[in-house]
């Protein structure tokens, strides 16, 4: 026998326990072709407090028996995955919803942040080594909801409220908008976005978001709409007659954002500012037309004038007395019709020389009716009919018991 024969028997004889061991690894089936796990989404990104379905299928050899199925998560080196539906912060929460056989989908409910991992199947055969990670496997991301808008915006402008969150979610998002907890239902569809356009006071509000079929809702955002003073009026504190010596306050009322600074004129004068003017013992001196201005960076805006009347003490007690004579009249008489007219003058006289205060008025000129009662009965009352007047200065005309009817002394008197 040649060298080269033996040579290549040598060969034949080191090469021949090759083969069996190729047939043996394929009957044992470790081959990747017949092992595997296969994920619909290798990336979620899910609601806060929502859940999360992970679907997915496996395969393993023919002829093999699936003893086990779990789901784990971030496995290390050197440790064997535990199974999640044994650990207490998911037991109470996950779902198997697969078989043993090829589905391997799950629930994860009410998922938070702390839920962010990367998660695998696994699933274990009855033949020794026969056991299968599904690698890589699925990412979670978990997300909360924030509304994205400008603190302010000035009445008639546009604006955009945007409902952000830190990924694109997995799911067809359907946007619902809530103004101060209340939902827009005209405002629903799949943009994020919010867009207000002309914007109006009534558009001022706390504004959150949430998607279609999910209870969870965004923290809310405040928007506010400023505008020039509008709807300004004065009030007066007391209200009625004003007697000197009283105190009154005026009261600016102003509707604006941001608030305005408000200015007090007399007539074309400027006399004060804030929204409350107070006149402590008013006098004859600030009788006039009052008005207040409201001002901010918007604009600005006058109220219709009040006026105010200031009537003298002496005056005051004046019509005191006639009102009680009139009632006294009509009780004695029981007259039906009676009339009373009250004209108070409240003469102011600027100061002259000595010789000028000394000039007596014209008693003619300054003749003033005082009072007149008319009965049904003629006989019972006489007409007063014309009284002449004090000295000159501030004086309102009451009766004169000179001009008394001496018949109705004697009705008293009975």
């Amino acid at each position: 026998m040649s060298f080269n024969t033996i040579y290549v028997l040598l060969m034949s004889v080191r090469m021949a326990p090759r083969l069996p061991l190729i047939v043996l690894l394929m009957i044992h089936g470790v081959s990747g072709a017949d092992w595997g796990v296969s994920y619909s989404h290798s990336h979620i990104c899910a609601l806060k407090n929502s859940s999360v379905i992970m679907s997915c299928t496996y395969t393993y050899p023919t002829g093999y028996k699936i003893k086990k199925v779990f789901w784990t998560k971030g496995p290390v080196k050197g440790v064997e995955p535990p199974d999640l539906s044994e650990d207490p912060e998911y037991s109470q929460r996950l779902q198997y919803l697969g078989d043993k056989q090829q589905n391997c989908t799950i629930r994860l409910s009410h998922v938070t942040q702390k839920d962010a991992h990367m998660y695998y199947f696994r699933f274990i055969t009855n033949v020794t080594d026969g056991v299968w990670l599904g690698k890589p496997g699925v990412t979670l991301t978990v997300t909360d909801l924030q509304v994205e808008a400008p603190e302010r915006v000035t009445e008639g402008d546009s604006v955009r409220l945007t409902c952000k969150s830190s990924c694109a979610l997995t799911d067809g998002a359907t946007f619902i908008w809530y103004r101060n907890s209340q939902p827009l239902t005209e405002r629903r569809d799949r943009n994020n976005q919010l867009l207000l356009q002309s914007v109006r006071r009534e558009d001022a509000g706390r504004y959150s978001c949430a998607l279609h079929g999910h209870t969870y809702i965004s923290p809310a955002v405040q928007l506010s709409v400023t505008y020039p003073p509008k709807s300004i009026s004065v009030s007066i504190s007391p209200s009625g007659e004003i007697v000197e010596g009283d105190s009154v306050t005026l009261i600016c009322s102003s509707e604006s954002n941001p608030p305005a600074e408000i200015s007090w004129f007399k007539g074309g004068t400027f006399v004060g500012s804030g929204r409350i003017y107070s006149i402590s013992k008013i006098s004859s001196d600030h009788s006039g037309e009052y008005k207040c201005k409201s001002r901010n960076e918007h604009g600005e805006k006058y109220s219709d004038a009040v006026t105010l009347n200031i009537m003298s003490v002496r005056c005051f007690s004046s019509v005191a007395a006639v009102a009680a004579a009139v009632a006294v009249g009509v009780l004695l008489g029981g007259a039906s019709g009676a009339s009373v007219m009250y004209i108070c003058l409240n003469k102011r006289m600027n100061r002259r020389s000595a010789m000028k205060e000394s000039v007596i008025s014209d008693p003619i000129e300054d003749t003033y009716t005082a009072l007149e009662l008319k009965s049904m009965t003629s006989d019972l009352y006489d007409t007063l009919t014309t009284v002449h007047p004090r000295p000159p200065g501030d004086s309102c005309t009451t009766l004169d018991p000179k001009h008394e009817n001496p018949s109705i002394n004697r009705k008293m008197l009975q």
